[in-house]
């Protein structure tokens, strides 16, 4: 993976989607290496979705030029993201799955448990399943920012059992989502945390 999530995470804001699309389209066309490119236009197209803009970002990814796993990998997360978000999560799903292959034979776990994170989503009634094989894609990994992955897939957990009407069990994943967040997060995944403990502490 050429494409650092940091570089991602300094051009991405997920409240605004289209100043992020105009961030993404510039680092694109300033970017001489063409893989890193083609990722940072898999990003273009995420944008686009996010916009509810689907046949936009359905074209954005026609153009990328796939040539390695993690532009295959990216690629088809943000093909079935655009169905996600367009209501359609029956289809999302073989993308989601080819994404995780191809993240999973090149070693790409940032993007193996991104993909294994919108199945849990896509897919609500094997989203334990989903979730666990996340989780396990996380053993013995190091890097912090990867490690925040955790934050999302307990607070994930947490709201699926919380609306079950599960809520200790919810409280016990929001206390993990917690103390994740405080190890690898962001202030905001903190404060996130702390809404999402304390209404589910206020249903027990």
């Amino acid at each position: 993976m050429t494409l650092s999530q940091t570089r991602l995470d300094e051009l991405w804001d997920f409240f605004d989607a289209a100043g992020s699309e105009a961030r993404l389209r510039a680092a694109a066309e300033d970017e001489t290496d063409a893989a890193t490119r083609a990722e940072l236009e898999t990003q273009v197209a995420r944008a686009l979705g996010l916009q509810e803009r689907f046949d936009e970002a359905d074209g954005a990814l026609d153009a990328v030029s796939i040539e390695d796993a993690a532009v295959a990998a990216r690629a088809a997360l943000e093909r079935g993201r655009v169905r996600n978000s367009a209501g359609d999560p029956a289809t999302a799903v073989p993308y989601f799955l080819a994404a995780v292959d191809a993240a999973s034979a090149a070693g790409l776990t940032f993007l193996r448990v991104d993909a294994l994170h919108m199945l849990a989503i896509a897919e609500p009634d094997q989203a334990e399943e989903w979730t666990a094989a996340a989780f396990g894609a996380l053993d013995g990994v190091e890097d912090p920012r990867t490690l925040r992955w955790r934050v999302s897939l307990h607070n994930n957990a947490g709201w699926r059992l919380f609306d079950a009407g599960r809520f200790t069990e919810a409280v016990t994943s929001f206390e993990a989502a917690r103390e994740a967040a405080t190890r690898w997060g962001t202030p905001q995944q903190v404060q996130w945390a702390d809404e999402a403990l304390a209404e589910a502490r206020a249903v027990l």
